[in-house]
C-alpha cells in the first residue's frame, strides 16, 4: 500500500452523515479510505454538531486523490472545519485532486475550512459541489493561497483548477470555475491582478436585506478587496489580497453577521479557532 502511494499517489474518501436524534445532531454514519478522518464530535452549542475533518499526511501531492462526501439529513445542523491549513505540493507532473460532494436535505451545513497553500509548481484540481433541497442551509467558504507569500516565493509555475457548483432541487444556482495556469494568470484582470490570495464566502439562502447587511464589511478595507453580490438566492462574498490572516478575519466577522439571518442561529466559533 505504501509503494503505491509513493508511485500513483493516495487515494482517499471520507463518507459522513449528520442525524438529528432527540436534542441534537449526530455523526450517524461514517466510511473512511486512506488518509482522511474525522475528530469526535464536539457540541460548543448544545445542538449543532462541530466536526474537524484530518488529513494527517499533512500535505497533498501529485496524484493523491481526495474525496469527501458529506450529507446532512432533515433537522440536522453540522459546522465543519480543518484543524489547519491544508498544503498542496509541487508536482512532477501527475495532477492532485480533491472533490467535495455536499448534501443537504431540510437541514443546515456550513463547512468553515482553515486555508489550502500551493507551492509553487503544484498541478491540482478541487472541485465543490452542494445539492440543496427547497428548504436547506448552507454556509462555506474557500481560502486560497497561490505561492508563498510570506517568503517571497510566487506562484511563477503549475496549474489550479478550481470548480464550485451549487443546485437547489437539482437546478443549479451557481456555477465558478477559475483556472490559473502559471504565473500570466496571476496579474491579468480577470486573473488575480498580482495579488496571492484569494477567498469565496457563499451563502444561501440570502436575501436583499442579508446583501445590504454585508455589503458596508467589504468597503473601504485597509489592505486588499473585498466584493458581495447576489444571485440566485445565493450570497458570494470575494475577497483578494496578500494574507489568508486578513481574509480569515473578514470572512469570520461576515459569518457572525450571516449566520444568525441564514440559519436562526448566534455564531459560536469552533473551539480550535482560538488555538
Amino acid at each position: 500500500m505504501a509503494e503505491a502511494a509513493a508511485t500513483q499517489g493516495w487515494q482517499a474518501e471520507l463518507q459522513l452523515g449528520f442525524e438529528q436524534r432527540s436534542t441534537k445532531t449526530v455523526l450517524a454514519a461514517r466510511q473512511q479510505r486512506g488518509p482522511l478522518a474525522v475528530q469526535r464530535p464536539f457540541y460548543p452549542e448544545g445542538e449543532v454538531c462541530h466536526a474537524y475533518i484530518l488529513h494527517p499526511p499533512g500535505g497533498v501531492v501529485g496524484g493523491d486523490q481526495l474525496q469527501m462526501r458529506f450529507q446532512v439529513a432533515p433537522h440536522a445542523h453540522a459546522l465543519l472545519t480543518t484543524p489547519g491549513a491544508t498544503k498542496f505540493y509541487r508536482s512532477a507532473g501527475m495532477q492532485a485532486q480533491q472533490h467535495q460532494y455536499f448534501h443537504v436535505t431540510q437541514g443546515c451545513l456550513e463547512w468553515l475550512p482553515q486555508e489550502n497553500i500551493f507551492f509553487p509548481g503544484a498541478n491540482t484540481a478541487l472541485h465543490s459541489t452542494i445539492h440543496l433541497d427547497a428548504t436547506a442551509q448552507y454556509i462555506g467558504w474557500e481560502i486560497h493561497c497561490l505561492g508563498l507569500p510570506t517568503i517571497g516565493e510566487q506562484f511563477t509555475h503549475g496549474k489550479t483548477l478550481f470548480k464550485t457548483a451549487v443546485y437547489r432541487d437539482g437546478k443549479p444556482l451557481l456555477l465558478d470555475r477559475l483556472l490559473i495556469a502559471g504565473e500570466a494568470d496571476l496579474h491579468t484582470a480577470a486573473g488575480l491582478r498580482g495579488q496571492p490570495v484569494m477567498a469565496t464566502l457563499y451563502a444561501t439562502p440570502a436575501t436583499p436585506a442579508l446583501l445590504e447587511a454585508v455589503r458596508p464589511h467589504c468597503q473601504n478595507m485597509a489592505e486588499g478587496s473585498a466584493g458581495v453580490t447576489l444571485f440566485n438566492g445565493v450570497l458570494v462574498v470575494r475577497y483578494l489580497g496578500n494574507s489568508t490572516a486578513q481574509a480569515h478575519r473578514l470572512f469570520r466577522h461576515l459569518w457572525q453577521i450571516i449566520r444568525p439571518l441564514v440559519t436562526g442561529r448566534s455564531a459560536t466559533p469552533p473551539r480550535i479557532w482560538n488555538t
